[in-house]
């Protein structure tokens, strides 16, 4: 059954902010002229993870995913917990009117996942369809993932810039990632395994603060198997911008126990944090 294993309040927020690259740390050398400067130095909505559907090892993570969510973030919002017909679905939920129960990741007991990230444009269409419906509709249908983003793609002329991750994790057939923007290819891909980066603009769009903060991403999973869970959640956060609004850290391992941690800002105030962690088994 789902559990929630721990929910602590934090005070002052000790990470430093990282992902622009004005804060390395002492041991992290900066990227080569490898990449793009992004097009906004404000906060961007940022996804790292890594897959590997058959790890060699059992101590290996058959999937690690750091985001952070930082659009939109004095709209209202729930923080993640299970809803659904069976409280098998785990999420935020956008509470703003007119667009509530959607949302910008989830995952499910079913072991469906699915994470979102608007691509930056310089106007908004008012009348487009909420995006965050395109992540809660996955989360809540028994469509396989790249049947879904076809359909998806169909529409995607519907709803202002997005990209959209869309993954089935089973630990009896192998997971499938699958990927689509709308401001990109016409069809969805199924990724390779690998690790992959994605902000506010294509998959692995080289902009600076993406690369860089994927540089950091992947020291940290290079250690994933000998460091403790807790520590690797810790350092997974540690990645991510502190003053982004809501972080997130999903873990799942080869027996297809995941780890779901959520880092939120309390009452906009940057000082402030509460940090959630829920823990389940895929019935896949």
């Amino acid at each position: 059954m789902p559990t929630r294993a721990k929910r602590q309040s934090e005070g002052t927020c000790p990470l430093g902010k990282q992902g622009s690259g004005e804060q390395a740390g002492d041991t992290v050398s900066r990227p080569r002229d490898l990449c793009e400067q992004s097009h906004s130095r404000g906060p961007m909505c940022i996804i790292f993870f890594k897959f590997d559907p058959h790890p060699v090892s059992k101590n290996a993570y058959r999937l690690i995913l750091a985001a952070n969510r930082d659009e939109f973030y004095h709209r209202p919002s729930k923080l993640a917990d299970f809803w659904g017909n069976n409280n098998e679905i785990l999420s935020g939920l956008d509470m703003e009117e007119g667009k509530e129960g959607g949302t910008w990741l989830g995952i499910s007991t079913r072991g469906k996942l699915a994470a979102l990230t608007n691509y930056l444009q310089p106007r908004l269409d008012p009348d487009a369809r909420g995006r965050g419906e395109l992540v809660a509709h996955f989360l809540t249908t028994d469509v396989d993932s790249l049947t879904y983003l076809k359909k998806v793609s169909a529409e995607g002329h519907l709803y202002n810039g997005f990209n959209l991750i869309a993954a089935d994790l089973s630990t009896e057939k192998g997971d499938v990632v699958c990927y689509y923007g709308n401001r990109g290819d016409p069809e969805p891909v199924v990724l390779a395994p690998g690790s992959y980066g994605l902000s506010n603009a294509l998959l692995e769009t080289p902009w600076r603060k993406l690369c860089f903060g994927k540089q950091l991403f992947l020291e940290v999973v290079e250690q994933s198997q000998a460091l403790p869970k807790d520590a690797l959640i810790a350092q997974l956060l540690d990645v991510l911008n502190n003053d982004e609004a809501t972080n997130t850290v999903i873990l799942v391992d080869a027996d297809g126990h995941v780890t779901f941690t959520e880092r939120s800002m309390l009452d906009k105030d940057p000082s402030h944090w509460e940090t959630t962690t829920h823990e389940f088994r895929l019935q896949s």
